[in-house]
């Protein structure tokens, strides 16, 4: 009777590890099938370089400190700068965090010179990586949008090098100028006028996102050889004569925003909009 009772314990022994073993292995495939979903999003269709007017981005500005590009008193930024390279879809949606490739700041270390000026935050403190926890500006731009640009891009260094190289090939604010749209708190311009001085010369359609009546964005397309091509954007029913996007009036401004630096944190903040763009 005594064997019979030892024999039962030993069996139950084995089952409670192998019930322990078929637990952990179940949780590793769940795991993994988690992260096959998220690495197995689909290849991207094309390109969108998005670029921000610092006199509309500054009026968010709700603190002032050296990280903030809108603090730099007379090196504040006073021409569209970069928000980043996304990759999107033909259908209006787009994949992020496609591959586990945390930020590495040493990887552009050569770059982060014209990062600085062309590149620049508009915000204090940290924004949210996929993959780091909080970040640099550039570390949230690499891990939700860059790790998505595979086969393109392989590599945090060629993502970067390649958008600033867009980013200077084709250059919104020189085009602006040059056909008459010059940064004013007073002017406003036909938003019919500014698309078709971005389409005349870069023979694309780009899209444009307002804050109330000022420029916010400007969002330039490419095909993955880097060949320009128009955005997907929707016809506004308050302009339907040309193409733009819905968040802007007829008429827009390019406003300008005067930057006394960190130090004059009054001059720094004039205005609090809703909500901090990311």
């Amino acid at each position: 009777m005594a064997s019979f009772s030892l024999i039962l314990i030993r069996l139950s022994l084995v089952a409670a590890l192998l019930m322990t073993s078929f637990c952990q292995l179940k949780a590793i495939g769940i795991r993994e099938v988690v992260d096959d979903a998220v690495s197995e999003q689909r290849e991207f269709d094309y390109f969108n370089l998005a670029l921000q007017w610092p006199g509309t981005q500054c009026q968010h500005t709700r603190h002032c400190c050296p990280s903030n590009g809108c603090c730099r008193g007379s090196n504040a930024p006073t021409e569209f700068t970069i928000h980043g390279l996304w990759p999107d879809y033909n259908d209006g949606t787009w994949p992020s965090c496609c591959k586990k490739s945390k930020f590495d700041e040493k990887e552009i270390s050569t770059l982060l010179d014209a990062l600085e000026k062309y590149w620049p935050s508009y915000r204090c403190g940290s924004t949210s990586t996929c993959y780091s926890g909080k970040g640099l500006f550039w570390a949230h731009e690499w891990e939700k949008h860059g790790t998505c640009s595979f086969p393109v891009f392989r590599d945090e260094y060629s993502y970067f090098l390649t958008t600033l190289n867009l980013y200077f090939k084709y250059n919104v604010t020189r085009v602006l100028n040059e056909a008459g749209y010059l940064p004013s708190n007073t002017e406003k311009y036909p938003l019919g006028g500014i698309v078709s001085a971005i389409q005349n010369a870069f023979h694309a359609t780009p899209k444009l996102v307002c804050s109330k009546d000022a420029v916010n964005e400007l969002h330039l397309c490419f095909y993955k050889d880097f060949k320009p091509r128009d955005c997907i954007i929707e016809r506004s029913p308050e302009n339907d004569n040309y193409f733009a996007s819905s968040s802007c009036p007829k008429y827009v401004s390019l406003p300008v925003y005067t930057s006394s630096g960190v130090d004059d944190a009054a001059a720094a903040i004039p205005w609090i909009l809703e909500n901090e763009p990311l």
